[in-house]
This record gives C-alpha cells, structure tokens and sequence, in this order.
C-alpha cells in the first residue's frame, strides 16, 4: 500500500530559494532531540514510538471490552475533553456514514461525546436523549476532576445507574485513567469497572493511539488493527534516519517553519470532505496547544471547503497576507455518484451529465488551490489515498511527529500547556472552591473595582 503524500511546492515558490533545504540541520536536530529525550517536556514523548510498541494482546483486549459496550449498549458516551476525546471524534466522524446517527440500524451502537462543555441544554437535551435507552459510559480523564468531564461523569454515572441498577451498570462504565493517582482511578478501584491506563508519558492531544482513542473507535465498529498499522508505517516513513528529502513531518516542520518566519502567522486546515471537520479540530488543539507559548506559534485556524468557499472564501482570496493553507485531499472517495442529466436544463449543468460528483468536486479543489495561489496564499497539499482506518492511522502519526519537530524548531516545549490553567485558577475561584479562598477575595474585589 502507497503512503500519504506531502506536495510543498506552492509553498516554496513563496520563499527565497532554498529557504525549506536550509531548515535541514535545525529540522534534523530537532527530531534527534526528540528521539535522544534532550528536548524540553522529554517526559512527555510516550507517544513518539507508541505504534510501534503497541502489541496484538493489548488490541484484543481494547477489542473484547468494546464488545461488551457493543453488545449491552444502545449508545455509548464518550465522556471527556480536549485530547481526551477529539482524536476519537475525528476518527469516528471521518469514517462513519455521515447520516448513521440517524438510521441507528443496531448493527452499531450510536457513539456520543460529553463532558467538553458546561452547556446546561446541551447536557439537558443528553439526559433526555438517553431516557429509556441501554447506555454505556467511557470515562476519560488522568484525574477525574476535570470540571467539565467530571461533572458530566457524576450525571451519567447516576442515570445509569437508575436505569440499569447498579449491577448491570458496573459492566458498561469503564474508566480510561491514571494508573495509580486521581479520583477517576479511586472510583473506578471502588465500583470495579473495567478500566484502561493512559500512560504518564502521553499527554492528551497526543493519546488518540492509546485507549483514550482506541476504545471509543473500537465500540463504533472500526478496525483498530488497520489504524495502528498505517501509524506504524508511517512512523518508520518519518524516521530520524530518513532522508529529510524524503520524510513528509520533516519537510512539513520545514516548510511551515519557513512560512512563519516570512510573516505567514495563520495556517489555515482545508478539506474537500464534510467528514474531516473534527480531524481539524483535533489538528488545531495539537498545534495551538503545542505551539502556543511564549508569545509566539502559529495560529491554527480551519475551514469546510467548498461550504467556506461562499463565508471565509472572500477573505482567504483578498485578506491580508499572512495566511497559509493546508490541503488535505482524499484522492478516491468510498462511494460513487454520477451527476444526472436533465431534459430543460433550466440550471445549466447537462455538461456535468455523467460525470462522478468527486470530479466536480476535485476540480473545485484544484481550481480554488490555483486562485489562492495566484491571490499570494501559499499551499501545502496532504494526499491521501482513501479515507479508511489504516490512511487516518498515517495521517495521525504524520501530523504528530510533524508537530513534535515543528515545536521543537520554534524554539517552545511543545508537550506542556501552562496557559490552559489561567482560566481554571479563575472559575474555580469565582465558585467559591474549597482551598481557593484567597484566590477568590482577590478576584471578587478586582470585578468590585472594574465595576
């Protein structure tokens, strides 16, 4: 099977010549210090051979735990937030048939995801939702206290319980936790539930190969052997002895690198494909939150093409210029359709007769690429083959790795997020939490003050 491919060529055209072969030497000491652990966050780098340390055992029990939520559930709840659930949204959303949630023809349990706001409907219209229906719960979290996951657990938790009685509710709650440390740990110990481990070493936006994404794929029915085998063999494409020529994360740290420090603050995710929405999301919390710090990184932005074409098209085409994209293009997709002919031709298409939608659709895709180009946007294109479990497997490790070095380039720690507690230190405070009181003086008087 052929990899994914990286096109950087209307990327470079916009820099000075040979401006991506010079980032070589830091490109290629930055994956050295990733590979020797001398990089700042070294005790974060779980995930750098993660593919390839995951064995066949460890996959049939993922398998068979699934099978139980699969056999005993309606639907099941991925409770968690951040890297705790987006890996597994985007792999799911991507492969699913974009209209399964509504034809629920039991062959597959329907896969929901809470616990990543405080939305009082939205975890209302949940409650109500899963009313008289078989339920399970995946609980994702290292400490169990993360307010928006926890809160949403202590719900979940109870309704099932109701509804199943304590028992039967038992077999369908697991808990993806720390080893050892947390209140998700401590509950899981108490009520024993199946639970699996998040390694120390794996920070959220990194942990889709570990249960936190593996289980939630695995219960809606995908093949997880197929996803770990594309990370594999992409791990091995983008190896530190690769040539850098040769190695699609080098030459994507590279490039965009280059862009950065040409003036080009904002990378923009484009796709071709509805179902790639959340890959993006899951692609802006691994590069803003990598990146992020220090007053510096690019700012990870994303659009639905051709849906964005007729709200953001205009500013991408003639806003300022410190724009770049990212393309990922599905080259076959899973299903055909060929555009119908119509005898009044009152919309003017009949020249489109016979011809496959995809078609229509990549001619978009080239002829906004060649605009945006020509409107001074520079353009990085991912190929990918097909849209299935081992190319997304690819795709996952491909834009890991690539941030890994990437973050290491600039100059940051990409494996920490100290600017993600600000906000924590403030609600906890403004909530009166025990142990905040000082916090919560100082705050109250400041919002006396302002006012």
């Amino acid at each position: 099977m052929k990899n994914i491919s990286l096109d950087i060529t209307k990327a470079a055209c916009f820099l000075q010549a040979g401006a991506v072969e010079a980032f070589e030497p830091k490109v290629k000491a930055a994956q050295e210090a990733l590979e020797n652990g001398t990089c700042p966050g070294n005790d974060f780098l779980g995930w750098l051979h993660l593919p390839t340390e995951i064995t066949p055992a460890f996959l049939d029990e993922i398998e068979a735990t699934a099978k139980v939520l699969r056999d005993n559930c309606e639907a099941v709840v991925v409770a968690g937030i951040g890297g705790s659930y987006l890996g597994a949204r985007a792999v799911i959303e991507a492969l699913s048939d974009s209209f399964g949630w509504l034809i629920q023809d039991g062959k597959n349990p329907t896969i929901l995801f809470a616990g990543n706001n405080i939305g009082e409907d939205y975890l209302f219209e949940l409650t109500e939702y899963l009313k008289g229906k078989k339920f399970g719960v995946i609980n994702i979290s290292k400490s169990g206290t993360t307010t928006e996951t926890a809160l949403t657990f202590r719900l979940l938790k109870k309704q099932c319980e109701a509804q199943r009685g304590k028992e039967e509710a038992k077999k369908v709650i697991v808990a993806v936790t720390d080893a050892k440390r947390g209140a998700a740990r401590t509950c899981a110990d108490k009520e024993g539930y199946k639970s699996f481990i998040i390694p120390d070493n794996v920070g959220g936006r990194f942990s889709v190969l570990t249960p936190v994404g593996l289980l939630p794929i695995a219960c809606a029915g995908f093949d997880i052997k197929a996803l770990v085998q594309g990370a594999q063999d992409m791990e091995k494409a983008c190896g530190k002895d690769v040539p850098f020529t040769e190695n699609l994360a080098a030459q994507y740290a590279a490039v965009r690198n280059g862009l950065y420090q040409s003036g080009k603050k904002i990378e923009i995710m484009v796709n071709y494909q509805p179902k790639l929405h959340f890959v993006s999301e899951w692609w802006k919390q691994l590069y803003g939150e990598s990146e992020g710090k220090d007053k510096k990184g690019i700012f990870p932005a994303s659009v639905d093409f051709t849906t964005d074409l007729h709200s953001m098209g205009q500013w991408i085409q003639d806003g300022e210029r410190t724009i770049f994209e990212t393309v990922i293009s599905i080259e076959e997709p899973e299903k055909k359709l060929l555009f119908p002919s119509d005898e009044e031709n009152l919309d003017g298409l009949n020249f489109l007769a016979g011809k496959r939608v995809d078609e229509v659709n990549k001619m978009a895709e080239l002829g906004t690429r060649l605009a945006h180009v020509d409107g001074g946007v520079p353009n990085i294109r991912i190929s990918v083959p097909k849209l299935n479990e081992y190319y997304i497997g690819q795709l996952i490790y491909f834009f890991e790795i690539g941030c890994g070095i990437s973050g290491n380039v600039l100059g940051v720690n990409p494996f920490n997020q100290p600017g993600v507690e600000a906000y924590k230190k403030n609600m906890f405070a403004l909530l009166d939490k025990p142990g905040y009181e000082e916090e919560s003086k100082a705050i109250k008087a400041r919002l006396e003050s302002e006012n």
